[in-house]
C-alpha cells in the first residue's frame, strides 16, 4: 500500500502562486513516475503534470510554462509550484501514483486552490 498526503492549497488572487506538496509513505518500491491531476466542479479530473524518477516531465498544454513539477525522492515528495494562477485553474488537486507489477493506482485525499474571479 502506498499513501499520498497532499498539503499547500489555499485561496490566491489572479496572477499568485502557490507550491503544493505530495509525501508518499508505506510500501514505495516499484514506484516510478508520479502525477498532479485536478478536478474543477462539473468536469473531468485531468492530468496536470507528471514527473518521473530520473526527472522527466510532461505538462498539460493549459499549464506548461506556468506549473513546474519536481521531485525530491529522498524525501518520497512530489511538489508543484504554480505560478500566475488563473480563474481556470481553480480546482481540488490530486496526486498519483502507481507501483511496477501492482494493478492498484494510488491518489491522495485532494487539496483544494481557489482562484476567484
Amino acid at each position: 500500500q502506498v499513501q499520498l498526503v497532499e498539503s499547500g492549497g489555499g485561496l490566491v488572487q489572479v496572477g499568485g502562486s502557490l507550491r503544493l506538496s505530495c509525501a508518499a509513505s508505506g510500501s514505495l518500491f516499484g514506484i516510478n513516475a508520479m502525477s498532479w491531476y485536478r478536478q474543477a466542479p462539473g468536469k473531468q479530473r485531468e492530468l496536470v503534470a507528471t514527473i518521473t524518477r530520473g526527472g522527466t516531465t510532461i505538462y498539460a498544454d493549459s499549464v506548461k510554462g506556468r506549473f513546474t513539477i519536481s521531485r525530491d525522492n529522498a524525501k518520497n515528495t512530489v511538489y508543484l509550484q504554480m505560478n500566475s494562477l488563473k480563474t481556470e485553474d481553480t480546482a481540488i488537486y490530486y496526486c498519483n501514483t502507481r507501483r511496477a507489477f501492482d494493478p492498484s493506482t494510488y491518489w491522495g485525499q485532494g487539496t483544494q486552490v481557489t482562484v476567484p474571479s
